[in-house]
């Protein structure tokens, strides 16, 4: 079977979910990295949304991190869903959950005015209040969104989570996480697994920063 081949940019978090999908399942794969300022022609004709991941499977094309992550799940197995269809659907609507809280760092990062920032900054906050009430308790200091089984919802916010550690090495001030025991748990629990520990090239902590830094963003001053 030919390997599937990921196309990525390596600062993205959505091309990383897969990336972390494939390692768990220990799928032979193939990488290609592309610049999104500067998008190969090859890579629009096959990119409807003209965006990362895409996954070509021989002469198909998959888009979309959340389809392609679902593929990768159902074609090679185990699971990483739930057998029950309920909580199958509970799951995909909290990672969905986890893509709005990437799309309010992104902003809390970018914003040009202190105001903005500040505000996505509250919006994120307010979404960890919401996953303290509804994570279970960590068992031995471990903590999944299930509790102590590893799902594929919590693939979907290991990047977010890795990222605000990227930013919380930068000072105490951008640490927004060690306000939520359970959520802190999780994070801890998230970021020390191979998969996700291995998900990005060694570049990319020092790039995520400079990248935010290029933006003349409020908190690229900060940092």
């Amino acid at each position: 079977m030919t390997k599937p081949t990921l196309v990525s940019f390596k600062l993205c978090p959505y091309v990383q979910r897969s990336v972390i999908n494939l390692l768990e399942k220990k799928v032979e794969y193939e990488i290609k990295y592309i610049e999104l300022a500067n998008k190969p022609d090859w890579f629009l004709k096959i990119s409807p949304f003209g965006r990362v991941p895409v996954l070509v499977v021989g002469e198909e094309v998959l888009f979309e991190s959340a389809v392609i992550n679902e593929y990768l799940d159902e074609t090679n197995l185990p699971s990483l869903h739930p057998e029950d269809p309920l909580l199958k659907a509970k799951h995909r609507a909290w990672a969905e959950f986890a893509s709005a809280l990437l799309v309010d760092q992104y902003g809390w990062t970018m914003s040009k005015e202190e105001s903005d920032s500040n505000k996505k900054k509250e919006e994120i906050l307010s979404k960890f209040k919401i996953l303290e009430s509804i994570l279970p308790e960590p068992k031995n200091g471990t903590l999944f969104f299930a509790g102590e089984t590893k799902h594929l919802v919590d693939t979907a916010y290991a990047p977010f989570f890795m990222r605000m550690e990227f930013l919380k090495n930068k000072g105490v001030q951008f640490d927004l996480v060690s306000g939520f025991p359970k959520v802190q748990t999780w994070s801890d629990t998230l970021l020390s697994l191979p998969s996700v520990k291995n998900s990005v090239l060694p570049e990319v902590p020092k790039e995520y920063i400079e990248f935010i830094k290029a933006h003349n963003s409020w908190m690229g001053g900060k940092l």
